[in-house]
């Protein structure tokens, strides 16, 4: 007969002995742990040097970092802020920055978009996350704009109010006109028999209230409940001797969220009201606009009504529709367009990604204005960004240990410690249950076909093979790019490169750079990046030699003009050019190519220090005689007395005038005489104008000279070139005095940005 099987019974007293297979386990497993181990902590080094990499050279940091602590923290209903418009009609609004409003060295040249934000909120005392729905109370020359303000502690809507005196273009904040126990927004303020009112949106409280004005703007009484109903951006009207109340329930069973509009009618302001005959007046998709979107007007005798676009996103878009009739038993509506033009630069773009109120008056001038939020990313943005992060993360963990699997150092997709059946010493009564537990079985079973396949896989994919090497190199590649996806979404914040606020103002600069016919590879891709940068108004291309291109071969986010010069020459840069309508101008050569968020950094800097050359090209002229040398030199002797003009902002008026002064003429023939030197030039011409610091340095994150994939640098011979500019330097000193004593030193900023 043959040997007896095994047998596992109930009874420890008939038992037979196990196969005892610890000894194999203990030869092995350590050197399988250990190999595994190593290789994960390798991996995870690996990947977190490269993430560091990726973080410090690419990611855009947080513009309001400095505000983290009370405001602008990351809220998943958006980031929105609020800008003002000018027009002649409600038809016919542009952008502040449009008009051309300049003012004195505490704001912008000119003022831009957006005029309110979290960060202004914040800075003025009240924590804000953002600010929107924006309604005016005008009061002679005199501008209050009421609006929703999400504090950053409570998570709770406020009322928040701000001041004008100079029709918009600078913004004092007040503070907090109306606070609550519950959530409000839609502030909708208006006149009746000599009183001011206020009927904000509460319907977190289930009520629609009106409040009374006792010290405007600031105090405010309960005056009346006018309906029990949670009732959500609702407005009152007078119209043909009656008062209107136009607002959305969405409680009901069947009501189409934000898409369901109601209205009631009374002889006062004050109720009783009576619902309209056809209500539901709405109850469509929420992309028809039926939810309210600000204050209605009268233009020319019709009444228009303003709703959100709630499709795609809350708060998507705004739609404009001209009320045709308004009666107790009828009403009707059509749609018209709103002339608002949409903003192309995406994220970078105060109001990028979408709109959702509008609010327009007319001034006692006849002028329109009107105030309107928006917002750079769509609701649900930050755990959309997370959820895709997490999800990356995840990804990177499983092509790590397929990736290992094909390397050897993991020997299985399961580690056989995962496994129930291989949890280290336990009870016979333990392995009794769990050899006749059916999860315990499958998950065994589910362990081995996986090990089985991982076996299978490898035994495929030969590591020493040219396939299997490429394989290796594409899975570490996606390793990679998934591992930067994840810590970008996670980590890296909507992905915007927004402008930096001075004294809370924003402000735009016109973009300058020259070429000709042999370089147009490279502007077509510098147009198409530059006008995307949030700060950037017009883009002038002075076209030296050849034949210029047409406009429409541009891909530019921004009005693009090309300036033909009749001349050759590097004098043309600083032309004086009377179509430039801001005072600062960033001379940007076409074969540089740097983030949008350098640029705004740079800007930043400038509007600190209008009468200096901010750029990102140091250098230090020295020596005897004077020397032209590279960056490095500067940095060796930790000091700069010149910024490159090829990357620089320069105040227009200033800069061009004096360049083009009967001082700089013999200058200017040194330039045509040698084709090089007009930024030298210009550095001598602000130190001999100024005896304070006329330069100023700011570090890029990264640049990139796209002439050496087109092969048509300007200056080909290194050598050549610093010799000509190093004879440049002695003629310039002999002219406008010496310049080697107007050092500044590296990383005396507190910001840190001239490291």
């Amino acid at each position: 007969m043959g040997s007896n099987p095994i047998v596992v019974s109930g009874s420890s007293a008939h038992r037979t002995t196990r196969p005892n297979n610890n000894k194999n386990k203990n030869n092995n497993d350590p050197c399988v742990s250990s190999s595994a181990f190593v290789f994960l902590i390798g991996s995870f080094i690996i990947l977190g040097s490269i993430c560091g990499l990726y973080v410090r050279f690419l990611m855009t940091p947080n513009v309001h970092a400095g505000l983290s602590a009370i405001g602008c923290k990351e809220d998943d209903e958006g980031s929105w802020s609020i800008g003002v418009f000018y027009g002649d009609s409600p038809f016919s609004l542009k952008p502040i920055e449009d008009m051309n409003i300049w003012r004195n060295k505490s704001a912008a040249w000119p003022v831009a978009n957006p005029v309110i934000t979290c960060a202004s909120a914040s800075v003025a005392g009240f924590s804000s996350n953002f600010v929107a729905d924006p309604f005016l109370y005008v009061q002679g020359n005199v501008l209050y704009m009421f609006f929703e303000t999400k504090n950053s502690i409570t998570m709770q809507g406020d009322i928040g109010v701000a001041r004008s005196t100079d029709k918009g273009a600078s913004w004092e904040q007040l503070g907090i006109a109306l606070d609550e126990g519950w959530h409000l927004s839609y502030p909708y303020v208006f006149d009746y028999n000599g009183n001011i009112y206020m009927m904000p949106e509460g319907r977190a409280k289930g009520q629609l209230r009106l409040y009374r004005a006792v010290k405007f703007p600031m105090e405010w009484t309960l005056e009346k409940i006018i309906m029990k109903k949670p009732l959500v951006d609702s407005f009152i009207i007078p119209h043909d001797g009656k008062y209107w109340l136009f607002g959305s329930d969405h409680r009901g069973i069947g009501t189409e969220y934000n898409g369901q509009l109601e209205i009631w009618y009374s002889t006062s302001p004050l109720g009783p009201w009576k619902p309209h005959k056809k209500n539901p007046i709405y109850n469509t998709d929420k992309s028809m606009g039926a939810r309210n979107g600000g204050r209605p007007f009268l233009f020319d005798g019709f009444l228009y009504r303003v709703g959100q676009d709630d499709g795609e996103t809350y708060g998507r878009r705004i739609r404009l529709f001209k009320v045709d009739v308004l009666t107790t038993n009828v009403f009707k509506e059509v749609e018209v367009p709103l002339g608002l033009k949409a903003s192309i630069k995406g994220r970078n773009a105060w109001n990028g990604a979408r709109s959702h109120h509008l609010d327009v008056q007319r001034l006692s001038s006849g002028e329109w204005i009107g105030v309107t939020d928006g917002d750079r990313v769509p609701s649900g943005d930050a755990s959309r960004r997370f959820n895709l992060g997490c999800a990356s993360v995840l990804s990177v963990a499983a092509l790590v240990i397929l990736f290992g699997m094909l390397l050897g150092a993991v020997r299985g997709l399961v580690p056989l410690s995962w496994c129930p059946h291989d949890f280290g010493k336990r009870s016979d009564a333990s392995l009794d249950w769990e050899q006749s537990n059916l999860i315990s079985s499958r998950m065994r079973l589910f362990c081995s076909h996986l090990n089985r396949a991982s076996s299978s896989l490898r035994t495929r994919i030969k590591p020493n093979t040219c396939s299997g090497s490429s394989v290796l190199a594409l899975t570490f590649l996606v390793i990679v790019v998934l591992m930067c996806t994840g810590v970008k979404y996670i980590y890296g914040g909507s992905g915007a490169h927004e402008a930096y606020p001075l004294h809370g103002q924003y402000s735009q600069f016109t973009l300058l750079t020259m070429t000709y016919d042999a370089r147009l590879w490279n502007l077509k891709m510098y147009v198409k990046h530059y006008s995307r940068c949030s700060s950037v108004r017009e883009i002038v291309v002075v076209w030296n030699k050849g034949q210029p291109p047409e406009l429409s071969e541009f891909d530019s986010a921004v009005p693009v003009r090309i300036r033909v010069e009749e001349k050759n020459s590097l004098n043309n840069r600083f032309k004086v050019d009377p179509s430039i309508k801001t005072r600062s101008v960033l001379e940007l050569d076409d074969d540089i190519m740097m983030p949008c968020d350098d640029v705004e950094r740079g800007f930043k800097v400038w509007r600190e220090h209008p009468e200096r050359i901010v750029g990102f090209y140091p250098r230090l002229a020295n020596g005897s005689p004077l020397k032209y040398r590279a960056e490095t030199h500067a940095r060796k002797h930790n000091g700069y007395n010149m910024i490159l003009t090829g990357a620089a902002f320069i105040d227009s008026k200033m800069a061009f005038e004096m360049y083009w002064s009967k001082e700089a003429a013999a200058g200017r023939e040194i330039v045509d005489n040698l084709f090089n030197c007009e930024d030298v030039l210009l550095n001598f011409l602000y130190a001999n104008a100024s005896s304070s610091k006329t330069v100023e340095y700011v570090k890029p994150a990264w640049a990139i000279d796209t002439s050496k994939f087109s092969g048509v640098a300007i200056s080909g011979n290194t050598q050549t070139h610093y010799a000509l500019r190093s004879s440049c330097l002695e003629k310039f000193s002999d002219m406008y005095g010496s310049i080697s004593n107007r050092k500044s030193e590296f990383n005396h900023r507190m910001d840190g940005w001239d490291v």
